[in-house]
């Protein structure tokens, strides 16, 4: 793992959502980013006072004109010279478009930019985007160097097939799977090995699409976390801005693919902050620190607001993990060698 230590890793253009109180969306990536030795220009999709689950919520929304001239702008001034790209939350189809417009230009210009497309599309069977921006995100897969989707916008062997073969991605991250009893069965041991007896866990893969013509599209890696019971928003956002900055495309280590150990180091250190902040919120009082209900969050509203507050993420409070000084065991990714069947 390299040190941030007087290295100067160049510029993040970070392009999503931004919120006053809380950590999600941007919020969620620039402080890590910024630990992990990275400058991040912040383009703000849409400014919010918190993340929209809490009881009273107030946004606004960038325009795609306003996105324009703000790209345009940085342009004239020569500020727009990124190392790496990274969209997040943007919620209608026209401002993507502008941001569209903007990514495919500077990748046009500067081909080695790594690019982190991350669709924020929905979670839990509910989408958070209007639906016009899904084909959108459709004409960005082919020039994403990496894509994060979580486990509700995607189904595993047909989704990173097509992903692969037809949108041509070469470097798929599918997160937030649950390990049911049926997929459990389908793991190799050795990953099985890194589960406990009937603990509920999380799987995370990677595919990194095969240059090799084939019945495999890819070769496929995957590592599992334990569940941390409660909900935690920011967790993708956070994730995926890790992954950005912990990927070096040439650093291959022990045969291990540079995804693959930026994926290791990601999985380790969000885990790691969820389990300090699931820490801080038993530590509360038992009005504070209280189950997810609707029924009673409905009768009492107040309920929601306390509960979320003390779920935000401890990013600053974690530091010492993000800069893996504090990091712990390393939750490895390893390799499915017979996720497309056996030879």
């Amino acid at each position: 793992m390299r040190s941030a230590a007087l290295e100067d890793f160049g510029r993040v253009l970070s392009i999503q959502s931004h919120v006053a109180y809380g950590y999600v969306a941007g919020k969620a990536a620039t402080f890590p980013l910024q630990l992990l030795g990275y400058d991040v220009d912040i383009v703000n999709t849409g400014n919010s006072s918190n993340q929209a689950g809490y009881r009273h919520h107030y946004c606004t929304r960038a325009t795609a004109g306003e996105l324009t001239d703000m790209f345009s702008v940085l342009e004239q001034n020569g500020f727009l010279k990124p190392a790496r790209i990274l969209t997040g939350f943007i919620f209608e189809a026209e401002a993507l478009s502008s941001v569209a417009g903007a990514v495919t230009k500077l990748l046009k210009e500067n081909p080695r930019i790594v690019y982190l497309l991350d669709p924020v599309i929905g979670d839990a069977g509910r989408l958070y985007v209007s639906p016009e921006v899904i084909p959108i995100y459709r004409s960005l897969l082919p020039i994403a160097t990496i894509i994060t989707p979580n486990w509700f916008e995607a189904s595993l062997q047909r989704a990173i097939r097509i992903l692969h073969e037809t949108y041509l991605v070469p470097n798929i991250v599918i997160s937030s799977i649950p390990v049911a009893n049926w997929l459990r069965e389908l793991l190799p041991s050795h990953i099985q090995s890194a589960l406990r007896h009937e603990e509920p866990s999380l799987l995370c893969i990677v595919s990194i699409r095969s240059d090799s013509a084939g019945d495999r599209p890819s070769a496929v890696y995957a590592g599992c976390v334990p569940l941390i019971p409660g909900h935690f928003s920011g967790v993708g956002d956070l994730f995926s801005a890790l992954i950005l900055g912990h990927y070096t495309p040439s650093d291959t280590v022990e045969s291990i693919p540079p995804l693959a150990q930026a994926v290791s180091l990601a999985l380790t250190k969000t885990h790691a902050i969820i389990s300090i902040t699931e820490q801080h919120s038993s530590s509360l009082p038992p009005e504070e620190h209280t189950a997810t209900d609707d029924e009673l969050d409905n009768e009492d509203p107040e309920r929601r607001i306390r509960r979320m507050r003390g779920r935000e993420l401890r990013i600053v409070q974690g530091r010492k993990i993000l800069t893996g000084e504090a990091i712990g065991e390393l939750r490895k990714v390893v390799g499915w060698e017979n996720f497309w069947g056996s030879d």
